[in-house]
């Protein structure tokens, strides 16, 4: 299949795809005439591609994560030590979000909001509250 009937199959851009392809994390074949040509495991990776890219995985963990993948013989302990690791990232940005809220929660409280120019948030932005 073409890039294009990849990339309505998979639900990635063109772009992506191509993008991909560059980075090295596929790799179709060619055929005479020079176009891509994408088979089952092409599509099979791109699909894999977009749900680890969904689930936040970056893409040197795609990287990783497509190679054990392919690996038939890996250890399953090697997927999972890759997942926890992530897991414990989106925890810490959860964790940063939450305070982050908290902060700006603060600010809009303290700001009367009316039609006085002094303003506590950008006091804050600005290093001067």
């Amino acid at each position: 299949m073409n890039i294009g009937q990849a990339a309505e199959t998979t639900g990635l851009p063109v772009k992506t795809i191509r993008y991909y392809e560059d980075i090295g994390l596929i790799a179709p074949d060619r055929g005479q005439n020079g176009y891509r040509d994408f088979g089952d495991e092409d599509v099979t990776r791109l699909r894999f591609l977009a749900r680890a890219r969904n689930l936040g995985f970056s893409l040197e963990e795609c990287r990783r994560l497509i190679g054990l993948y392919c690996d038939k013989s890996r250890a399953s302990r090697d997927v999972r030590a890759l997942a926890v690791t992530h897991l414990a990232e989106i925890r810490a940005k959860i964790e940063e979000l939450r305070s982050l809220e908290t902060t700006l929660q603060q600010l809009i409280a303290e700001c009367p909001g009316n039609d006085d120019p002094h303003c506590v948030i950008l006091g804050q932005l600005a290093g001067t509250r």
